[in-house]
């Protein structure tokens, strides 16, 4: 699958660039992206979550009142969970969520997810660029000329553009990430993928098996 090469002002460069074949024209595994995103939403988790049960609340050591005699029900303390300022029955209390996943299997959940979008033809290649300081103005003239101002993009670049990111970090339908730290849930949450020249190499030095 070829691709022609836009510039920053909307135009084509004359350039044309062959997708590997190996990454963009795969049989996807919807499985394994199954797997890939549910690891990334859990490992994402602080798990830090915490309640007191009714050893865990102050107090209570005493027995609220006798056995018997009183006619009403017996207890044994005041911070059962059965009353006002006991403590919570089977609340949650802290734990890990963290789930591995293999290299192999992450690396096919994102080949997949990268040939859907070639299969739906939602990517578009661009020549590198970078900015000296922010400038979200310009970023947002660039999505316009390339017609993708108003569609969630997802820009893949070669290394870790701060000013590119601090440019668009206030558009909400822009992301960027460099082509090597990608997640699975990056591209499927994208609806266009916007990759520069050079972040395509990245990609595909990446993903040898």
């Amino acid at each position: 699958m070829k691709l022609d090469v836009y510039k920053t002002d909307g135009s084509k460069t004359g350039e044309q660039v062959t997708l590997p074949r190996q990454i963009f024209d795969i049989e996807p595994n919807d499985h394994v992206i199954w797997l890939a995103v549910t690891a990334e939403h859990a490992n994402r988790r602080q798990g830090t979550v915490s309640t007191k049960n009714r050893s865990a609340v102050r107090g209570g050591g005493k027995k609220p009142w006798r056995q018997k005699g009183r006619g009403t029900a017996r207890a044994g303390s005041s911070r059962s969970p059965l009353w006002r300022g006991g403590g919570r029955i089977f609340g949650p209390s802290p734990r890990h969520y963290h789930m591995k996943i293999n290299k192999k299997v992450q690396q096919l959940a994102r080949k997949s997810a990268y040939c859907y979008k070639a299969r739906e033809d939602r990517i578009r290649l661009i020549e590198d660029f970078s900015f000296d300081k922010p400038n979200t103005k310009e970023l947002a003239g660039i999505l316009k000329n390339l017609k993708l101002d108003h569609i969630k993009t997802l820009l893949l670049t070669t290394n870790n553009e701060r000013m590119i990111w601090l440019s668009g970090r206030n558009m909400a339908a822009f992301a960027v990430r460099e082509a090597s730290m990608v997640s699975t849930t990056d591209i499927l949450k994208s609806d266009y993928l916007l990759i520069q020249k050079e972040a395509l190499t990245k990609i595909n030095e990446v993903m040898k098996p």
